[in-house]
């Protein structure tokens, strides 16, 4: 009996089991009284939508079901953001499903809803994904219009992305499901189809009270801008139909006669299970995450056959780079190595810490799988590059800023995984969400933020004494102890994943044993975009 795995594996599915605990309470969104209102008036709840729409025995791959996780007490909460978003099959076509949750605050729009939003957009336009948007919703909440309406990366934005993909080819069917109000009426109809659903879809800039406020006129919200007005008079949607079933059965339809998407030609063979058993993932990674551990453990448990061929394998050992296959497909993997390593040179190397000859083989492969067209996975566990003089004088900066450059300029799509320490500059080389992977998820042992939680409390705790010393305060060690108990804690709430999903720094969080879904899904989804850049990483530090 191997007691420290057993010790592991207890953590690590204690983990998972809150993970599944908090998804289910997400998963109710505006709670059962809310769900009963939608219900009276004949409708299907978002998430029900969802499952009535997409193949039967297919995956969903949802995006973002922890955003705002946390956020907008004041305001009661907003689970998911009021929008639920993920990657799922409609008549055997891979597609974006975008639905807004009525439950929530009646489907309005908060400022992480137009985020949550833009992202499934970006997915969809990276992927060249068909996207379904099921649209229910107030519009703006109003409170918060300054956090939401204005800037770029706000509502407006939603808008110019529906145009664009249009014009890129980039199919949009729009269902109205409920209320589509003001700005966001522009939604369905700048889709390339829209339906609605008799008596409970209606369209319009404005609702029958703002109408009597602004021109005086009386008139009811069915005549304003329910389906038979918009299906016989204006001629603003394109199909009616008497219930939710029948407009979802419209869209399956309708998905069932798209025309093939292009490929971009990724390998893919037979898919196989890994030979190493998955469920040994919870036991090999360790409750402390500073203890070290064999990243082919992981690995083998990862890729078809647990085959994997490694590349570079004695030189810098503290980056784990190699070929192997997830499903079926063709991956090229870049992932931290935990266990202390010794360098020919006989240096002693930290494990998660990136180093100047790491730095170089990790360029060097990321180069190579864009040459070979075969998508990169990152498999972060890192603590950051390597400090000190040595380093410094070894030229780490300069390493450094040549992982990042390929990392930056790769044109194949790249996916990450933060299954632990995900820290400062090694986040960056590692693909964070700032290099635009086209999916990353976190396990829930994940740990996101500019350094690791000690170190950041040390430094912030010096700079909190220097300030109250100014002020002519005396710091007792027992005022130090509070001191550092409480910047502890506040910064250690920070790099949860939990924290980091909610504000879509991470596209969710998964239980480990999904992992190979995510790349696959992901992969699948990548394939259908064919590359269309030349690779190029410009001027390189040498």
């Amino acid at each position: 009996m191997n007691i420290e795995f057993n010790k592991n594996e207890d953590v690590n599915k204690q983990l998972v089991y809150e993970l599944k605990t908090k998804l289910k309470k997400i998963f109710l969104g505006g709670g059962e009284k809310n769900a009963a209102k939608q219900k009276e008036k004949g409708k299907l709840l978002a998430r029900e939508r969802i499952a009535y729409l997409i193949d039967k025995q297919t995956e969903f791959l949802e995006i973002g079901a922890f955003t705002a996780d946390g956020m907008y007490a004041e305001q009661g909460g907003c689970p998911s953001a009021g929008v639920v978003c993920g990657i799922g099959y409609v008549s055997g076509r891979q597609c974006m499903i975008v639905a807004n949750d009525a439950t929530v605050k009646a489907g309005a729009w908060f400022p992480m809803t137009a985020k949550k939003n833009l992202r499934a957009q970006e997915i969809a336009m990276e992927n060249r994904l068909p996207v379904i948007y099921l649209v229910d919703s107030a519009g703006v909440y109003l409170p918060m219009q300054d956090e939401i309406f204005p800037d770029k990366e706000h509502f407006g934005r939603m808008f110019r992305n529906n145009a664009m993909m249009s014009a890129d080819g980039i199919v949009q069917i729009s269902a109205i499901m409920g209320a589509c109000v003001a700005g966001g009426a522009y939604l369905p109809i700048m889709s390339d189809e829209a339906m609605i659903v008799d008596k409970t879809g209606s369209v319009f800039l404005a609702g029958s009270y703002l109408v009597k406020s602004a021109i005086g006129e009386e008139v009811d919200n069915e005549t304003l801008g329910g389906a038979t007005t918009h299906c016989e008079i204006s001629g603003v949607t394109d199909y009616k139909h008497p219930n939710d079933e029948a407009c979802l059965d419209s869209i399956r339809n309708i998905m069932s006669m798209l025309g093939s998407p292009q490929n971009a030609g990724f390998d893919r063979i037979k898919p196989a299970k890994p030979k190493e058993k998955e469920e040994e993932l919870y036991g090999i990674l360790p409750e402390n995450r500073d203890k070290p551990y064999e990243i082919l453990d992981i690995i083998h448990r990862l890729v078809d056959n647990s085959e994997f061929e490694e590349y570079k394998q004695g030189y810098g050992q503290s980056i784990v780079c190699g070929l192997g296959r997830v499903d079926g497909w063709a991956v090229g993997i870049v992932a931290n190595q935990r266990k202390v390593v010794k360098s020919k040179k006989g240096e002693m190397q930290f494990g998660g810490v990136i180093y100047s000859d790491s730095a170089d083989k990790a360029t060097r492969f990321i180069m190579n799988c864009n040459q070979k067209k075969i998508p990169l996975v990152f498999l972060q566990d890192v603590t950051g590059f390597m400090v000190g003089s040595r380093s410094e004088h070894g030229g780490i900066i300069k390493d450094g800023a040549k992982m990042v450059n390929a990392v930056a300029n790769s044109v194949v799509p790249k996916f990450t995984i933060v299954i632990g320490n995900s820290y400062g500059a090694g986040n960056y080389a590692m693909c964070g969400k700032a290099y635009d992977p086209r999916l990353i998820y976190a396990w829930p042992s994940a740990k996101i933020a500019v350094m690791g939680g000690s170190q950041a409390a040390k430094t912030l705790l010096q700079i909190q004494e220097a300030s109250l010393k100014a002020k002519g305060e005396v710091i007792t060690p027992e005022k130090e102890a509070e001191l550092l108990k409480e910047i502890t804690d506040r910064y250690n709430s920070q790099t949860t994943p939990y924290y980091a999903a909610s504000r879509l720094w991470v596209d969710g969080i998964i239980d480990p044993l999904e992992t190979r879904k995510v790349i696959s899904m992901g992969i699948e989804a990548a394939n259908q975009s064919p590359i269309t850049r030349k690779f190029n990483v410009g001027i390189i530090q040498t």
